[in-house]
């Protein structure tokens, strides 16, 4: 991939992380608080996921910010997905019945975290693509 082409591609996923996040971090209030926050777990994707959102614009028009606040901002957005997985698995099979399709379909969104995860993911992608552009031994 030449330099300019990862250039163009890091700022176009730095861009895409914040909006992304921006779009993903509505949803998780409004299902939060359709919920009623019932866990106080519900409130960490609330201020974790929007933490990419500067972070991602920062990224856009800054090497440096590309390869320090982006990549942990995601990584925590990562990891706060991966944990909502698990709450949301656990969730269903707290459910009277467990595991039946009826609770799959109106308990927990099961695959919805991993939406942050992959906002999160976008942001780790754009941190590499910034790092790639860099001459050899800077």
């Amino acid at each position: 991939m030449s330099l300019a082409a990862a250039a163009t591609a890091a700022a176009f996923f730095s861009a895409l992380t914040a909006a992304g996040a921006a779009v993903t971090a509505g949803e998780i209030y409004m299902e939060h608080d359709a919920a009623s926050f019932g866990n106080k777990t519900m409130w960490w994707p609330i201020f974790v996921v929007p933490a990419a959102i500067p972070a991602g614009i920062a990224a856009v028009f800054s090497r440096r910010a590309a390869k320090t606040v982006l990549p942990f901002a995601s990584a925590l957005i990562v990891a706060n997905g991966l944990q909502g997985t698990y709450l949301h698995l656990r969730g269903v099979k707290q459910r009277p019945g467990g595991w039946t399709r009826y609770n799959i379909e109106g308990g927990p969104p099961v695959f919805a975290p991993m939406l942050a995860s992959l906002v999160g993911g976008m942001g780790l992608l754009a941190a590499v693509l910034r790092r790639e552009e860099e001459p050899a031994g800077a």
